[in-house]
């Protein structure tokens, strides 16, 4: 087995006028402890008027695509260490051979840029233990065990800050290459996520040696990092106690970073959110859903455009564009985020599919970005032609089913200054009222026939 240790105070806009910008190489841990220690609501304002991020699964698993032979991994692309039976001396042949070549990390942020995405999370390492940044903690990483020999991290943070795009990390707390964590339990490496029962007594070892060593470069080597975003939070090693003083290690490392609920133990399953006590992290992370109503807390949900997280050409179930966009419009009208993945390939290509789901959202959000940012959660029922999202005294109303009758029908008692299409057509448009109800006048056609906005301004 590869050896897997080696010897030896102005806000600016980058972090939406909220985070304290110093130098991106070269940073201690005292420079960042100097940082102005911000409120909890100062903190997370940067990321609550965000609402949409770039999710990035990749490493030495996009080579595999899912596949070994005949087989196909079952369920994320991601867990082929797992699901394919690799043992860790097998599996080490992917990050020897992950070289990609096509991998731009200007390119790769200005299309989360152009799709109106605000910040990104790169999978610093995954639950396979492998390390897209040099780590001086192990060898295990892409300038020591992988060809490419080029910092990931380092080269998607600085392009990050040249855009004006919040960089973040998401990093497991699984690891299936280190005997000290998950290593010792082929074939069956994530034997403990439905079995509490099985654990490895050196686990702790692991948490203290590498673990927590390994999440301190990332925040002592990076500059500003917007989110820690774990996972892995499941197995029965990690406790309670360890995510508390994760989470506060983190805090006192960079005191405005924000951290997400699977630091912690707490986590009810894929709805994300909290069970009932007192847990680390600052918000909740529903996965592969969207919570039926508005939750009174910080939340984001993480969704991916097809099944699977990492890259898997056999996976064709794509989402359309007008699905993601009405669920980035679904999800801010119930006061969340939409965290979106993309799984690029072993070159490091986004797929074709990706690529254009993201340009149709660009579009959708350079148009209608007014009723996203900085939205708040809908003052009212969620309506059966469309949602709403709500801005001081201005109600945005997304019409996804345009009516027929040219009568968009509002159940609200409401003292409407003012209805205007946010795009099209630029005249007013008539309103009147009828036994408490609100009759708008539509034009016959959907300017946008996905989701088109019309903005209710409030008599002050």
């Amino acid at each position: 087995m590869m050896n897997i240790f080696k010897k030896g105070s102005l806000m600016i806009v980058l972090f939406a006028m909220i985070l304290l910008t110093f130098h991106a190489n070269g940073q201690t841990i005292q420079e960042i402890s100097k940082v102005e220690k911000l409120s909890d609501d100062e903190r997370m304002e940067w990321w609550r008027d965000a609402k949409f991020g770039m999710f990035i699964h990749w490493g030495a698993y996009s080579i595999i695509g899912g596949e070994r032979g005949e087989q196909i991994a079952g369920g994320g692309a991601e867990w082929a260490m797992d699901k394919l039976d690799y043992t860790i001396e097998e599996y080490e042949q992917f990050p020897n051979m992950f070289n990609p070549q096509l991998f731009d990390a200007d390119e790769w942020v200005r299309m989360a840029k152009d799709a109106g995405m605000k910040y990104i999370v790169i999978t610093s390492k995954h639950h396979d233990g492998f390390a897209l940044w040099d780590s001086k903690v192990s060898d295990y990483d892409i300038m020591d065990a992988s060809p490419f020999k080029r910092d990931i991290i380092k080269e998607l943070s600085e392009a990050c800050k040249k855009q004006g795009i919040i960089f973040c990390f998401y990093h497991s707390i699984v690891d299936w290459h280190h005997p000290q964590a998950q290593g010792n339990l082929f074939p069956n490496y994530n034997a403990g996520q439905k079995d509490q029962s099985v654990v490895n007594p050196e686990f702790p070892k692991y948490y203290e040696n590498y673990l927590k060593p390994q999440v301190k470069e990332l925040l002592t080597n990076y500059g500003d990092i917007g989110v820690v975003w774990f996972d892995g939070d499941w197995i029965a090693d990690y406790t309670t106690e360890m995510g508390k003083e994760l989470y506060n290690m983190i805090r006192k490392i960079q005191p405005n970073t924000i951290v997400n609920n699977r630091v912690d133990k707490g986590r009810n399953g894929m709805e994300g959110m909290d069970k009932a006590g007192e847990f680390a992290g600052d918000f909740g992370t529903p996965e592969q859903e969207i919570p039926a109503t508005g939750i009174d807390s910080d939340w984001e949900s993480c969704m991916t455009m097809n099944r699977t997280w990492g890259y898997k050409p056999d996976d064709t179930k794509w989402k359309s564009s007008e699905q993601l966009i009405q669920n980035l419009i679904d999800i801010v009208s119930k006061g969340g985020n939409f965290l979106l993945n993309i799984g690029p390939d072993g070159y490091g290509r986004f797929p074709a599919q990706s690529i254009r789901r993201l340009k149709a959202m660009g579009e959708w959000t350079k148009a209608n970005g007014e009723s996203i940012y900085g939205a708040s959660a809908s003052p009212f029922d969620r309506p059966e032609w469309g949602r709403y999202t709500k801005k001081g005294n201005v109600i945005y109303a997304h019409v996804f089913d345009w009516p027929t009758d040219g009568k968009l029908i509002i159940t609200e008692d409401l003292d409407l200054a003012k209805a205007s299409l946010l795009v099209g057509v630029g005249s007013e448009l008539k309103v009147e009222k009828n036994n408490k109800r609100v009759i708008i006048h539509l034009p016959e056609q959907a300017p946008d026939e996905i989701a088109t906005v019309i903005k209710l301004e409030f008599k002050k």
